[in-house]
């Protein structure tokens, strides 16, 4: 019942409403910026056959337009084009593999360069452990890295440390707050 309420509504006086609109002015364009129109200005007075230019026919440029003629046409199905593979870059095999399926990351192979987030977790504790054993140097020799990214990785990253409190240095930080 409502749909017919609107369809009535909206089908009344269809034609004198168009009319209406119709006749009403044209809005007017939105002002041009003072710069664009000083730079438009400018560029007419260099160029007094700019104006000229812009509306004269070009014969020579039609005749050449109608010279060009496409064809286009299937290449045969019989001929089959053989597609490179994509350069394979140098890849590693992980070090150290997550067991847990908590992330769903399966890493078969990384480039060399690059470490998986496991592997940078081992690398940061190992160093964090034992840092004379595991250098930077040694690092990267190990994961195929550069020295220099190596360094930077072992002095900003440290991995979290998760202490343990006992009730007495629980009670001790709360006197604090």
């Amino acid at each position: 019942m409502g749909g017919n309420l609107v369809r009535a509504f909206r089908n009344f006086n269809v034609e004198s409403r168009a009319h209406r609109l119709l006749a009403k002015d044209k809005p007017s364009v939105a002002p041009k910026h003072p710069g664009t129109e000083d730079a438009a200005q400018t560029a007419i007075s260099n160029h007094p056959d700019f104006q000229d230019k812009i509306y004269k026919k070009d014969d020579q440029l039609l005749s050449r337009l109608k010279d060009v003629y496409v064809d286009s046409t299937d290449p045969s199905p019989q001929v089959k084009t053989e597609v490179p593979l994509p350069k394979q870059e140098n890849l590693r095999l992980p070090k150290h593999m997550m067991r847990n399926e908590t992330f769903r990351i399966s890493l078969d192979n990384i480039p060399k360069g690059k470490i998986s987030i496991v592997e940078a977790l081992t690398i940061l504790s190992n160093h964090k452990n034992s840092p004379t054993t595991w250098t930077a140097e040694k690092i990267a020799g190990d994961y195929s890295l550069d020295i220099k990214d190596t360094k930077a990785m072992l002095d900003f990253f440290i991995p979290f440390e998760v202490k343990i409190a006992s009730k007495d240095e629980e009670k001790i930080e709360m006197a604090k707050e």
